[in-house]
């Protein structure tokens, strides 16, 4: 069954060139040579403030510059959301992306309601997470509380599951051979769109 696929690499380096610009571009490649349509979000490339009150979330519109975005999400049946493990979670231009895109009235309807309707349900997620320390580490210790956190405060409350993660570790200066098993893994999970 073809899907709608939207991409959103959350590395906030606009040089790019990363590990996980490498596994986004992979997963996108399979999925298209799968028949699916693949829109790819690069948010360092775009422009946009950070929220600072109440207001601004409840009652301005997006930017334009993210407006583009919000028609991405909206469109795709399965969301890919790819990002470097930083301070335990995503980088912060990630969570403001999100926070900008994820407004009252797209992704959270109030109309009538005293609690928000789920305004994005019907849609999947995967989010592949990459990260310097080993990932079993992340899962044990840290019990994946950064990216748990995502998942449930920000993806599921918008109505979107299920929710799958990959955890990839040490890809600081990582192993050729390892880097290309993740590669090849991204693309399989491209083709299938999972």
């Amino acid at each position: 069954m073809r899907k709608k696929i939207t991409i959103i690499q959350g590395h906030p380096d606009r040089a790019g060139g990363h590990f996980g610009h490498a596994l986004a571009e992979a997963y996108a490649r399979s999925a298209r040579a799968s028949g699916h349509e693949v829109r790819c979000l690069e948010i360092a490339q775009l422009e946009f403030p950070l929220l600072r009150c109440p207001t601004e979330w409840n009652d301005s519109p997006p930017p334009p510059a993210l407006r583009e975005a919000q028609a991405a999400i909206a469109w795709a049946d399965h969301i890919l959301i790819i990002f470097p493990l930083w301070l335990g979670t995503m980088p912060a231009l990630l969570k403001g992306f999100l926070e900008q895109v994820l407004r009252p009235g797209f992704a959270l309807i109030y109309e009538g309601h005293r609690f928000p309707q789920k305004g994005l349900t019907g849609k999947s997620a995967r989010v592949v997470v990459t990260m310097s320390m080993p990932a079993f580490w992340y899962r044990w210790f840290f019990r994946t509380r950064g990216v748990k956190g995502i998942e449930r405060n920000i993806l599921h409350f918008c109505g979107i599951e299920p929710i799958r993660e990959t955890f990839i570790g040490l890809v600081e200066g990582g192993d050729a051979r390892v880097r290309s098993r993740w590669l090849a893994r991204l693309g399989a999970l491209g083709r299938d769109a999972a």
